[in-house]
């Protein structure tokens, strides 16, 4: 039977891209007109949202390994004492895209996680590539990582009770950043919740069943890690912080969700990580959802399927 899209997807993305309207493909390495389109898309996907009630938010900043300073923001419901859990979260966006270009929508995306789970959050502003390729992204992030941790006691935070999670680029980031804590006996990481996370930069064939419903495309994917890694990318000289997926050794990572579409040009490297996981001793739960595109959730946000991920990942923050 053929790879064919969720039919309440469909309808609910149809809206969304009539807004859009025609858009030509972008040639390889074009960041600046991907940015000028994914921003607009993004905040037209946060308009189309409710506003969230019972979240408030607190900002922050740190400085980064190479000593600048980076933007944090810290969410948790209103005037109810945490639960002494909370969450790293890492924004998505293909190693290029800033919280300047998504801001709109992961405001939203976070304060929902909070409201539903009452788990804390914590969001990091990264630097994103080709600006500041890697290690900046990846530092920056483990750096938030220190800085919870750090900070803990202060935020009402169990420090043995810190998720790393993330979508799409920042998925693959919140597996490199459970790798760096563990090579450098880091802060304690309970489990790492990965959505759809982009972990590998060795170019994949392109799949034409998959062509047709791929909302983040293989000409993106290879612009993203050009963007990150310059000539590296793709080669043997690609580091495990950069890319999670060239890892050898997944001993001793924190226990790990893993959800991906069967339409997300992801989809095999997302499955293959978690099997690797799995053989390594890591507690490994994994969802492959039929009929779904990258970013499935955010642009049908009251589809069937989208709900039922939802679900599962606020199951899993709750879990901590």
């Amino acid at each position: 039977m053929a790879l064919g899209i969720d039919e309440q997807v469909l309808e609910q993305m149809a809206p969304l891209f009539a807004a859009l309207g025609d858009v030509e493909p972008t040639p390889v390495g074009d960041v600046a007109t991907r940015r000028a389109t994914g921003h607009r898309m993004f905040d037209i996907v946060a308009a189309r949202r409710a506003p969230v009630a019972g979240v408030e938010t607190r900002q922050y900043t740190m400085t980064a390994a190479d000593g600048a300073e980076v933007d944090l923001t810290w969410y948790q419901r209103s005037g109810v004492a945490g639960p002494g859990s909370a969450a790293l979260y890492l924004h998505g966006g293909g190693m290029i895209f800033a919280l300047e270009h998504v801001g709109a929508l992961y405001d939203l995306v976070v304060r929902e996680y909070v409201a539903a789970s009452g788990v804390p959050m914590l969001m990091v502003d990264y630097r994103v590539a080709p600006e500041h390729p890697h290690p900046t992204p990846v530092e920056d992030c483990y750096g938030a990582l220190v800085w919870l941790a750090g900070h803990a006691a202060e935020l009402g935070v169990d420090p043995a009770r810190v998720a790393v999670m993330g979508d799409s680029a920042g998925g693959g980031l919140a597996a490199a950043v459970s790798l760096l804590a563990r090579d450098r006996n880091g802060p304690a990481i309970a489990q790492q919740v990965l959505i759809y996370p982009m972990l590998d930069d060795r170019p994949h064939p392109p799949d034409s069943s998959l062509e047709p419903f791929l909302t983040w495309t293989y000409d993106d994917n290879v612009t993203g890690w050009r963007a990150l890694l310059g000539e590296v990318a793709g080669t043997d000289g690609t580091p495990a912080y950069a890319a999670p997926a060239r890892a050898e050794d997944l001993s001793g990572l924190p226990a790990t969700y893993i959800d991906v579409g069967d339409l997300d040009i992801f989809r095999d490297e997302d499955i293959t990580y978690a099997r690797r996981l799995a053989a390594a001793g890591v507690p490994t739960e994994l969802h492959v959802y039929p009929g779904c595109p990258h970013a499935f959730e955010a642009l049908a946000r009251d589809a069937d399927v989208s709900r039922r991920v939802l679900t599962d990942r606020v199951r899993r923050l709750q879990l901590l």
